[in-house]
């Protein structure tokens, strides 16, 4: 996991609005360079007109613009990994504030990922993972797993709430700025939602 150092201007441009470009190139072609939006910087993606409801598969729903397609399909693989960290913490620790901010907090790392997938598929874009293989900010990947389950006692807490800490600090920072972007106010609503929820729980993880 990168450390989450990018500032709030260039974290809500460099993941939410122009990570929408990966939304049109597809993984085949998803390159660093496949991130920079096209000229004029306005990412755009196909609308269906004349509907209601639930889009055709494969189109976007006509309330949903790029930035809540790219949020929803960046948030459901970092809400997946975030959810196995929670749950490897009871097996390998031992300190109480942990195993409890984990137990508080996985039912609702499974609640999250339920409302984002109705959301993605309200849009009518099927979920894929689009950053399989990313080091993305906030993202926990194979290797932070393979740091953690190496990890022992005070090793494994601190790289715990390194992790989840930098988890719930970015995703509270792209929630912020799928409210400013977004379009569909379903989406937005539950971003304001998440980032309330997120920055309550970085506060869980405080000394």
């Amino acid at each position: 996991m990168k450390a989450a150092t990018i500032g709030v201007p260039v974290l809500v441009i460099l993941t939410v609005v122009l990570v929408a470009r990966c939304v049109a190139v597809g993984p085949a072609e998803h390159t660093a360079g496949s991130h920079l939006p096209p000229p004029g910087g306005q990412a755009t993606i196909s609308a269906p007109t004349g509907t209601t409801g639930t889009a055709p598969a494969g189109t976007a729903s006509s309330s949903f613009n790029p930035t809540d397609i790219a949020w929803l399909q960046l948030m459901i693989p970092m809400t997946e990994q975030a959810q196995r960290l929670l749950e490897l913490a009871p097996t390998k620790t031992s300190n109480p504030r942990l195993t409890r901010f984990a137990a508080d907090n996985v039912a609702d790392r499974r609640t999250t990922l339920q409302r984002l997938r109705d959301l993605l598929r309200r849009s009518g874009v099927p979920e894929s993972n689009e950053h399989e293989g990313h080091d993305i900010p906030g993202m926990v990947i194979p290797a932070d797993f393979a740091l953690l389950n190496r990890a022992e006692g005070a090793a494994f807490d601190r790289l715990f709430t390194k992790d989840a800490r930098e988890y719930l600090t970015q995703s509270a920072l792209v929630a912020r700025g799928e409210q400013k972007s977004g379009a569909d106010q379903d989406t937005k609503a539950f971003a304001a939602t998440l980032e309330k929820t997120y920055t309550a729980q970085l506060a869980q993880l405080e000394p």
